[in-house]
């Protein structure tokens, strides 16, 4: 249960840090890769997946910057 729990944590640490340090580009390749470096970074800071907070990054990212284009670039 315990780590469920660290696991949650840590997914909702990585989504916080994109929403947080939103990394948008002016491509969807750029907002995929700038958002999968800043959950690599949550991930590695907090302990989790690099590839789990790579994957959560590039994608809140990309849904951000698509849902809200006047925020990006």
């Amino acid at each position: 249960m315990q780590n469920s729990s660290r696991t949650a944590r840590n997914v909702v640490l990585a989504v916080a840090a994109c929403g947080a340090l939103a990394a948008c580009g002016d491509t969807i390749g750029e907002q995929a890769l700038g958002g999968g470096a800043v959950g690599a970074g949550a991930a590695a800071v907090t302990g989790g997946s690099l590839l789990q907070g790579a994957a959560i990054g590039a994608g809140a990212n990309l849904a951000y910057c698509q849902l809200n284009p006047g925020k990006c670039n």
